[in-house]
């Protein structure tokens, strides 16, 4: 199994995690894509490319797409030292906890994040933004 995490190559936060992600001893490979970008848009066809731009995505070999706080947890998953953490986040009645936590690492993002470079798509809209918002 290979993982490919979309994420905003243009947000200081998701260069951040991209860059921790990186140095983490994996379980399943992963391939970090910039959200938007040519190489998404090739290999991604069916997705929304707008919204990954706006909320991180996580994309098997198999198909299987992942958003928001469910992509934070496969992330996760696929390292050696946060397995155990993904696989309890992952639990219906801690679901609310990785979903709290994508939240407060979207809201840093949104004030990080430099107005002036957003897609076509505007400011963001995902949870960060919204409280109780799809992720």
């Amino acid at each position: 199994m290979q993982l490919t995490v979309l994420y905003d190559d243009r947000c200081p936060m998701c260069r951040a995690f991209s860059t921790w992600l990186a140095r983490q001893p994996l379980l399943v490979a992963l391939n970090q894509v910039p959200a938007g970008s040519e190489t998404a848009r090739h290999r991604f066809p069916g997705l929304d490319h707008d919204r990954t731009l706006v909320e991180i995505t996580v994309v098997s070999d198999g198909g299987e797409v992942w958003e928001g706080a469910h992509a934070w947890v496969m992330c996760l998953w696929a390292t050696a030292a946060h397995r155990g953490h993904a696989e309890l986040l992952a639990r219906p009645g801690r679901l609310p906890m990785a979903r709290a936590a994508a939240h407060v690492a979207a809201g840093i993002r949104s004030v990080t994040t430099d107005p002036g470079r957003r897609t076509d798509a505007g400011a963001c809209t995902d949870a960060c933004c919204a409280p109780g918002g799809v992720s």
